[in-house]
């Protein structure tokens, strides 16, 4: 967003071993770290990897990149970006948005000033 991540979220599913649908859209179906809680020159490769990714492909407004920690390596696998996250109550670019400071009003305001701009 405006040349900067948001920040980091660790998505754990609240029952279960695995983050499926209903652990994904289901209130309560999953637990939201945010901040993730993990080292912080990993938690700063996540943000460069989303930015440059985001900027690589040509994103304009809000993309959101999906990791995963593969738990054999220990090492980051980037998944996708994803050029229209979710934005409702139980998605992540909202609440990145309100941990960075923004609320919903005030990001959404934001992405429409910014897709309005010729670039």
């Amino acid at each position: 967003m405006a040349g900067r991540a948001l920040g980091v979220t660790e998505i754990q599913a609240a029952t279960g071993e695995f983050y499926d649908d209903g652990a994904k859209y289901a209130t309560g179906g999953s637990i939201h770290i945010c901040p993730a809680q993990i080292l912080p020159k990993i938690y700063q490769q996540i943000e460069e990897c989303a930015l440059t990714a985001h900027q690589a492909i040509g994103c304009r407004g809000v993309s959101r990149s999906d990791f995963r920690d593969h738990d054999e390596t220990d090492t980051l696998v980037w998944l996708e970006v994803d050029t229209q996250p979710g934005m409702t109550e139980t998605s992540l670019v909202p609440e990145l948005a309100a941990h960075a400071g923004l609320n919903f009003g005030e990001l959404v305001r934001w992405m429409v000033e910014d897709a309005s701009l010729d670039r």
